[in-house]
């Protein structure tokens, strides 16, 4: 007797529940936000842990994994929504540059932490943007765009 078609196994890579795909930082006012993107394939409970490494040494600014350092503990807050937890860092200065780490682990996931890592020098640091200052951006944008050929023809006539 013929057998029946053997049935793909399910592939173990599902238990990767939660997988960081994108961390971002930005400033808002004299706050860094921090935009640690996720995908999400499970409903369990998510913990995460934000964390600076400056000196070596890692400090712990906001999680529900460990305790985070006083220092950072009435600075921090975190906002959490659909496959995104934003970690808020009021009075951000030149001392709190360094390298920044999103961790998140979700509850009765076995493979371990996922985690990304983002360097943060305030010079950098593009503003939030926020959705009308991006249409007046591209506005802007786009009218420089448009006046580059006049200003090419003004510089080849005044040759």
């Amino acid at each position: 007797p013929s057998q029946p078609p053997a049935l793909p196994l399910p592939v173990l890579q599902a238990a990767h529940c939660q997988m960081v795909k994108d961390l971002s930082a930005c400033l808002l006012g004299q706050s860094l936000r921090l935009d640690c993107r996720y995908e999400n394939k499970t409903s369990n409970p998510l913990s995460y842990e934000f964390s600076i490494t400056k000196d070596n040494r890692k400090h712990v600014i906001h999680s529900t994994i460990t305790v985070s350092e006083n220092i950072y503990r009435n600075r921090a807050n975190v906002t959490m929504h659909k496959n995104l937890v934003c970690l808020y860092l009021q009075g951000f200065t030149t001392s709190d540059e360094g390298v920044y780490m999103c961790e998140l682990k979700a509850t009765n996931d076995y493979t371990g932490n996922q985690m990304k890592n983002i360097t943060v020098i305030k010079d950098k640091l593009e503003k939030c943007a926020g959705f009308s200052l991006l249409i007046q951006n591209t506005s802007w944008l786009l009218l420089l765009l448009l006046s580059l050929p006049l200003l090419q023809a003004v510089d080849f006539v005044s040759l």
